[in-house]
């Protein structure tokens, strides 16, 4: 985790000011518990990009978590590159693709089965789990076309987005890490009509004492479990189990409440620990499709498949993220 030039102390006592951004990134830090973390807090932009598509509620507020817990991990990043959050299931929600480019550039799409939404909804069945379903969760750290990827795989077995990215932690990068995703949706009336308002929230608490041996965990439990496996118990250390209990009190609707700001947040939680707080990252959205990319990439087809995508000589493609149109004739884009 990288954290930016300091910007303030919250000094126990002295209440910090009701400054409340949104579409940004607080870093901080309590040394006192060896813990850093981020919070994320996110409002219009999220209105930008989910305007751009036709999303049922559901899927909106499953990729909004998406949005969220990809810029918890993204703007770790110290290096120039892209990190890319994806999801692939069997459940009415196929897949869900974040993709955000440091320092600040964000996109982010999903696929999904219309009918099968619907009938979810229907059901009353929308919950993360219900909409992935059994599937996997992709963390990928793109460095550029001359360093190797890196990527870490989780399963999706029928559990939230919230329970991967724990399992993520543990697994790909062995520190303990709590994180909470909150997402709320408004609904006001004006002039007869009806306007949707997104916000989202969210934090990373993670353990990082200089002692590797404080930040041991208990195992996961192996593949083939044989029957008299005994898994090996390590005894957490105290300064995490009191970051992590105080951070449990943290409310999925303190996260996305516009009347708190995130440096309020955490004079609650850690006031009487001492907590720093750095520069927040601004983020904003960034779509990377242009006339030229779309065009290299339809010359990369074979001509057949140019001809399946032709009508009446033209071939138009429609970005999944943005959803802008590019139009070409045909004989344009032949090899």
């Amino acid at each position: 985790m990288v954290l930016r030039q300091c910007d303030a102390v919250i000094t126990p006592g002295v209440r910090p000011a009701r400054d409340v951004p949104d579409d940004s990134v607080l870093p901080f830090q309590v040394e006192s518990l060896d813990v850093r973390g981020r919070i994320v807090r996110l409002g219009p932009i999220l209105d930008e990009f989910l305007a751009r598509h036709d999303y049922p509620k559901p899927v909106s507020t499953l990729l909004a978590e998406a949005v969220g817990l990809t810029l918890l991990v993204g703007t770790a990043l110290k290096f120039e590159g892209r990190f890319i959050l994806q999801t692939q299931g069997d459940g009415p929600v196929a897949m869900l693709v974040v993709d955000f480019e440091t320092p600040n550039k964000l996109r982010a799409c999903a696929r999904f089965d219309r009918s099968a939404v619907d009938t979810a909804i229907r059901s009353g069945h929308t919950s993360a789990a219900d909409l992935l379903g059994r599937g996997h969760l992709a963390m990928t750290i793109d460095r550029g076309p001359d360093m190797q990827r890196y990527q870490g795989l989780v399963e999706l077995d029928g559990t939230s987005l919230e329970a991967a990215a724990h399992t993520y932690f543990q697994r790909s990068e062995q520190i303990p890490s709590f994180v909470r995703l909150a997402v709320a949706e408004s609904v006001t009336a004006s002039d007869g009509t009806y306007r949707s308002q997104w916000r989202a929230g969210g934090m990373l608490l993670q353990f990082l004492p200089e002692s590797p041996e404080r930040r041991r965990m208990a195992d996961l439990p192996p593949g083939d479990t044989p029957p008299d496996w005994v898994p090996l118990v390590h005894r957490e250390d105290d300064s995490w189990v009191t970051a992590r209990t105080l951070a449990e009190t943290l409310g999925s609707d303190e996260l996305v409440d516009p009347s708190s700001s995130p440096e309020q947040l955490l004079y609650h939680l850690f006031h009487e620990q001492g907590v720093r707080v750095f520069t927040p990252m601004m983020v904003e959205t960034h779509c990377r499709c242009s006339q030229s990319r779309i065009a290299d990439m339809l010359r990369s087809f074979t001509a057949d498949e140019r001809a399946d995508m032709t009508v009446d000589g033209r071939i138009t493609v429609t970005c999944e993220f943005c959803s802008q149109s590019f139009g070409f004739a045909a004989d344009a884009v032949a090899t």
